[in-house]
């Protein structure tokens, strides 16, 4: 293939086009003599390296999943939650049933997402997904049983709500010894699995867009920066203005300035 009648645009358009012999036209490339028509064909070939890894890292997310496919059990529900650290706001978790070896780019754990592309694959999932459920436990029932078991109480209500019936739940640490369906708890596991995964980011972009909307009813605590964890700036508002209502009277420093007690304590 000789590339010397064609300008850089028309080679990348071929390159995008999908009905080119690409490996011939990349050998062709590499030998025009122009430098640009040489240096994108060294681009094409880094991005199509990096889409290849991106692609076996995506395939290696869906190692527990397989073992259900496998026997014939496709409606596989990743859970996981978001805001167990925080003492203001409630714990938000989700679950998540993914089409079979859906693929997403990108898709990891929401915690080493930046928070725009979080925002599109909370998107893609909610657009994608063969079922969703977000829960939200308020700091009242955090209070009240505790976040360990708020949390719990969460995930077996996700699983609950979902529209298609989960047949098997994949879930990040927390053990749901009450859950009916075949389950696994994974450590880590929003690395580890696709489902958990995809649970974290609509479990994490949930409860950020909320606490976002609880900074404009008391701005005073900076809600929208640090989501209602303990940062030094979130400290001393407490400490000037007293707890709001979406604190945890359980978490210190609030638990002592409100002298709260836990009934079955």
């Amino acid at each position: 293939m000789d590339t010397a009648a064609y300008k850089l645009a028309q080679l990348k358009a071929m390159l995008e086009d999908g009905q080119t012999d690409i490996p011939a036209l990349l050998q062709a490339m590499k030998e025009d003599a122009r430098v640009s028509v040489q240096k994108e064909a060294a681009a094409f070939m880094r991005r199509m390296v990096r889409e290849e890894k991106e692609r076996e890292r995506l395939l290696s997310l869906y190692t527990y999943e397989t073992r259900f496919y496998n026997e014939n059990i496709y409606h596989v529900a990743g859970i996981d939650e978001a805001g167990r650290g925080p003492v203001a706001g409630p714990v938000m978790i989700a679950a998540v049933i993914l089409p079979p070896f859906w693929e997403c780019p990108g898709l990891n754990d929401s915690k080493k997402v930046p928070p725009a592309k979080r925002e599109r694959l909370y998107d893609k999932i909610m657009a994608e997904a063969v079922a969703v459920s977000c829960i939200a436990k308020s700091e009242k029932e955090i209070d009240d049983l505790d976040i360990y078991h708020a949390t719990q109480q969460g995930m077996y209500d996700a699983v609950r709500t979902l529209s298609v019936p989960a047949e098997a739940v994949l879930v990040d640490a927390m053990p749901l010894p009450a859950l009916t369906v075949t389950h696994q708890s994974l450590v880590h596991g929003d690395a580890l699995s696709a489902s958990i995964a995809a649970a974290s980011i609509i479990a994490k972009v949930t409860r950020d867009r909320l606490m976002e909307q609880y900074d404009k009813t008391y701005p005073e605590y900076g809600f929208a920066v640090h989501k209602g964890y303990l940062t030094r700036l979130h400290k001393e508002a407490i400490e000037t203005y007293g707890p709001c209502p979406i604190h945890r009277r359980s978490f210190e420093p609030i638990r002592t300035m409100t002298h709260f007690h836990r009934g079955d304590e």
